[in-house]
């Protein structure tokens, strides 16, 4: 496979599921926003979206300061942030179009149609009574081409260069989302009702909020939540799981070139290895976050490896 295609095959993987990403937080801030009492607590989640979308130094240049509105915009639809979601659709149709034939037919419409349906947006879609369905469309289209995907191509190259770029951005965003909300996990800054919230906005910024009571069947823990995100395999977006599927994927790469093998799968290999026999405990006594940190740094490095490893013409 060329290495053009390669790339526009990873980085269709990788907008498509940035966007639906994008559109859980926007809702869960929405939700968070809604239950805090004071306005810095409502601003904190604002922020703590941007932070969680690695968004945030882009969003500071614009001088605006984080109310709902203009997070919304800059998140939902401003041109100037390749992460908004109207900026992932549009790259994703772009990456889609580059690579018509290697897609299947309903790999393609899924991401046609999406694209054709969100130039339709105006700024009535943004507006407080609108903006929650065009999330939950933007979830469902996501859903669609994963399962798209998931059901209609042949396991060859095309389809693991598409699932790599999946699980490197939902590991990325997984990360991203506990460690934004370290300190309610950590119980250092927060108690009560308002820990409680952050502790649901978590789970369900990864659509984990009933996997979690199906696997615990308890009220919310932190440090529960922390191994469901982190260590539990059978959650499709836990950290361990996402990781378990790149080490899987790059190494079916490997196998159809010949074994030929880089640094990119030395460190797949290895987060996959340390996520999958580590121990909550020892996470949390060494420091969720210099854990969580590390992790984020240590998936740039992977990204960038695969790129120089695979993308690269």
């Amino acid at each position: 496979m060329l290495s053009r295609t390669a790339d526009s095959l990873y980085w269709l993987g990788r907008y498509i599921e940035r966007a639906g990403n994008v559109a859980r937080g926007l809702q869960v801030a929405l939700r968070m926003a809604s239950l805090m009492r004071s306005v810095d607590q409502r601003d904190g989640a604002w922020r703590a979206l941007l932070i969680a979308s690695g968004c945030e130094p882009g969003f500071r240049e614009t001088g605006a300061a984080p109310t709902p509105d203009s997070v919304v915009r800059y998140l939902a639809a401003d041109a100037s942030n390749a992460s908004s979601i109207l900026s992932c659709i549009e790259a994703a149709r772009r990456n889609a179009r580059a690579v018509r034939t290697a897609l299947t037919v309903d790999m393609w419409e899924a991401v046609n149609e999406t694209w054709s349906e969100s130039r339709r947006a105006t700024e009535a879609t943004f507006a407080p009574d609108n903006l929650p369905a065009f999330l939950d469309w933007v979830k469902s289209r996501t859903i669609l081409f994963n399962g798209a995907y998931a059901d209609t191509m042949l396991r060859d190259e095309a389809w693991r260069f598409v699932r790599l770029g999946t699980m490197l951005e939902r590991a990325d965003n997984t990360a991203r989302v506990l460690d934004v909300h370290h300190h309610a996990l950590a119980g250092a800054d927060e108690e009560g009702a308002v820990a409680y919230v952050q502790w649901q906005a978590i789970l369900r910024s990864v659509s984990a909020l009933r996997a979690y009571h199906w696997v615990y069947h308890a009220r919310l823990e932190p440090r529960r939540i922390a191994e469901l995100l982190i260590l539990r395999p059978e959650l499709p977006r836990s950290m361990v799981a996402c990781y378990a599927r790149l080490d899987e994927t790059l190494e079916g790469i490997a196998a159809a070139h010949g074994g030929r093998r880089g640094e990119c799968h030395r460190l797949a290999g290895e987060m996959h290895a340390k996520l999958r026999f580590g121990r909550i405990d020892g996470i949390l006594a060494d420091g969720l976050h210099d854990f969580l940190t590390a992790t984020i740094d240590r998936n740039l490095e992977l990204g960038r490896q695969i790129q120089d490893f695979y993308l690269q013409a």
